[in-house]
């Protein structure tokens, strides 16, 4: 199994959380939060080795502040190091920070995979703005990553950090920048409900979506819906731990009509494709 979207803390931004919270609003927001967790690389290892998860996707967290965003990017490298073939790390960046490409080069050089979770609204980009994005889309294709950005459904319940960038914002940062693998997390907010549309289905080609928070959204039948729509072969499983781990996502898989092919291919193919895609720069 491999678990896309993790997120683990220095434990320097653990002791020091409600100073930075004073000058990082969403962040603030975040910790705040009644679900939120905190999880060492440690934690991150010992939750792997419970729940059967053989690969992780690791991030830190999106912060406003470059230096923040160098200091969570260096422990993931050093988490990396300690665990070579069950951590993958991927980079965060302020995209709209003077010199963020020189952090993503470094990243890529250390074996990092991909750059995200960026957070749209708390770090005050937008993602349909190709002048805000094409330093960020070209980095990524660049190097050979990937990229994972926050989503939020347009509808439903407020909570903190759930944010304003959803199915428009996202489709339009696919159809700006096509080269570029991006996974939208927490299923895109919707956004592949509209892949049945056929001239969608064509822009969204280099879109993914991870499942990451998803009983906090949905009920467990959105993943037959997915697979039902012709997005099976691009859902990620993603936890979101340390707000939630794998076994929470019992019932997701185990929605009827779903056989077991389906089901790897979301616990563990389609990553491995994706991966390999973002490195040989196909989409």
């Amino acid at each position: 199994m491999i678990d896309c979207h993790v997120h683990i803390y220095p434990p320097e931004v653990i002791q020091n959380a409600e100073r930075i919270a004073e000058k990082e609003p969403w962040f603030k927001s975040l910790i705040s939060g009644r679900v939120h967790r905190w999880a060492t690389a440690e934690d991150l290892i010992e939750s792997m080795d419970r729940n059967g998860i053989d690969q992780a996707w690791v991030t830190g967290f999106a912060f406003r502040d470059q230096g923040l965003c160098r200091l969570c990017n260096d422990y993931v490298i050093d988490a990396m190091r300690q665990a070579p073939e069950r951590i993958v790390g991927m980079a965060v960046v302020d995209p709209m920070a003077r010199g963020f490409e020189d952090e993503i080069s470094r990243c890529a050089a250390a074996g990092m995979a991909g750059v995200g979770e960026l957070f749209p609204d708390g770090q005050v980009f937008n993602i349909d703005d190709p002048r805000q994005t094409w330093r960020l889309a070209a980095s990524c294709f660049d190097h050979g990553l990937f990229l994972m950005l926050h989503a939020a459904e347009p509808v439903g319940h407020q909570y903190p950090g759930k944010g304003r960038s959803g199915p428009g914002e996202a489709a339009a940062f696919c159809r700006n920048h096509p080269e570029v693998h991006v996974i939208f997390a927490h299923w895109g907010g919707g956004l592949w409900t509209y892949e049945t549309m056929p001239e969608m289905k064509i822009c969204l080609q280099n879109a993914w979506y991870d499942t990451a928070a998803s009983p906090f959204l949905y009920g467990p039948e959105v993943l037959r819906s997915a697979i039902a729509a012709g997005v099976g072969h691009k859902i990620l499983f993603g936890t979101d731990f340390p707000i939630l781990e794998p076994g929470a996502y019992a019932k997701l898989f185990g929605s009827d009509g779903l056989d077991a092919n389906r089901i790897q291919a979301v616990k563990e193919d389609n990553a491995k494709t994706l991966l390999q895609r973002a490195r040989d720069r196909v989409v």
